[in-house]
């Protein structure tokens, strides 16, 4: 029986492997072949190294800094939107936890050309300010209206983890620490907080990660003007044709997921943050 139940298992399991073969390590493998050679074949590391030239290092240090200043505003923004939902009852948990998961569900692109017909010049936001009399608000085309692009998109990526870190809180460890004395701010430092940490990484993953490889939002929200290292990699492919350099490109960006991914591990090691 033991041998036929795990027969079957591997069975069930073969179509999945099929599926990550090819859409995974297949893929994989190609990027790892472009990138390591030039257009004869030959084994090159100057695609890697391309990422030190001016333009290339000046792209990914400014996806760097926008990804980092998106994902600190989504933590803050979160983590009182999470405890608060923590907090409410089973019934409005779900529905709360359900508008959260809703823009999640329309499509990304449509998402951010919303925001770019808002925020534009003759925009839904200008036209409304414009009738007040009021001065008109010009950030697109500006790192600002990409941070912005990034929180709407990504927020509910942080929200989750930490609502499901901090769901998982026993209450009476809490009331525990209030009968011996603890005020609000000690329960939260010494209690809440170091509890939620591993909701905390896994949130700031799934944020940072998005947000330093995307180049649509950028596009269409910096207007061509602002080049993050996303938008790079993908007119390398697109326009260039040049697949040897992006591949190399995009090895670098794999450096940082994968450095990303080791930290949430450390952090995250039962999964707790996860609300998957």
């Amino acid at each position: 029986m033991n041998k036929k139940g795990s027969l079957k298992k591997k069975l069930l399991g073969t179509p999945y492997f099929i599926w990550s073969v090819i859409f995974i390590l297949v893929p994989l493998g190609m990027v790892f072949y472009y990138g390591l050679t030039d257009r004869r074949g030959s084994f090159t590391l100057e695609n890697v190294l391309a990422i030190s030239t001016p333009e290339h290092a000046k792209a990914l240090w400014i996806a760097l800094l926008l990804a980092l200043i998106a994902t600190v505003i989504c933590l803050f923004l979160a983590y009182p939107l999470a405890m608060i939902l923590s907090r409410q009852k089973n019934g409005r948990q779900s529905f709360i936890v359900l508008i959260f998961i809703l823009p999640m569900w329309m499509n990304f692109l449509l998402r951010t050309l919303a925001w770019q017909t808002l925020l534009e010049k003759t925009g839904v936001i200008n036209s409304i300010l414009n009738f007040l009399h009021l001065p008109a608000l010009n950030i697109i085309n500006t790192p600002y209206a990409i941070i912005l692009g990034m929180v709407y998109n990504f927020l509910p990526f942080m929200v989750l983890p930490i609502y499901n870190a901090l769901s998982k809180i026993d209450i009476n460890v809490i009331n525990a620490a209030r009968d011996l004395g603890a005020n609000g701010l000690q329960v939260f430092l010494k209690i809440t907080l170091p509890l939620s940490i591993p909701g905390i990484i896994s949130g700031i993953t799934m944020v940072f990660i998005p947000a330093l490889t995307t180049f649509v939002i950028s596009k269409l929200l910096g207007g061509s003007k602002i080049l993050l290292i996303g938008n790079v990699i993908e007119e390398e492919f697109t326009q260039a044709g040049n697949w040897h350099l992006g591949s190399g490109l995009s090895i670098v960006l794999m450096l940082f997921i994968i450095l990303n991914m080791l930290l949430t591990a450390a952090f995250d090691k039962d999964g707790e943050g996860s609300f998957l």
